[in-house]
């Protein structure tokens, strides 16, 4: 069973820009409900594609350097990394199926 793993602005490199595997990053807040509609959702899509690519959650409060070099102005939203650019962002709640259609196409 996989789950979004909680990563900090120092492991963002590693783990996102270097992943082997394209990585699905939810900037989020714990004050933001939209946010906290989503992340079910991304843990069922985690499980889903399990091995194939990776998922990361990124407090904008605790990481703001990250969320700001990324252009984040609205919560949640979810950007698609392959061989560690952006190539997909998705902004606000949105179905699964419409994010499984995004995470098909970044594969």
């Amino acid at each position: 069973m996989s789950k979004p793993v909680e990563i900090k602005e120092a492991q963002f490199e590693e783990s996102v820009l270097k992943a082997a595997t394209p990585v699905l990053v939810d900037f989020w807040a714990p004050w933001c409900g939209p946010c906290l509609m989503v992340s079910p959702v991304v843990e069922e899509l985690a499980e889903e594609y399990d091995g194939k690519m990776g998922f990361v959650k990124i407090n904008v409060d605790d990481s703001p350097r990250i969320a700001s070099q990324y252009g984040i102005m609205s919560i949640p939203t979810l950007i698609i990394f392959k061989d560690g650019a952006p190539v997909s962002n998705i902004v606000g709640f949105r179905p699964k199926d419409e994010l499984k259609k995004s995470l098909e196409e970044a594969l």
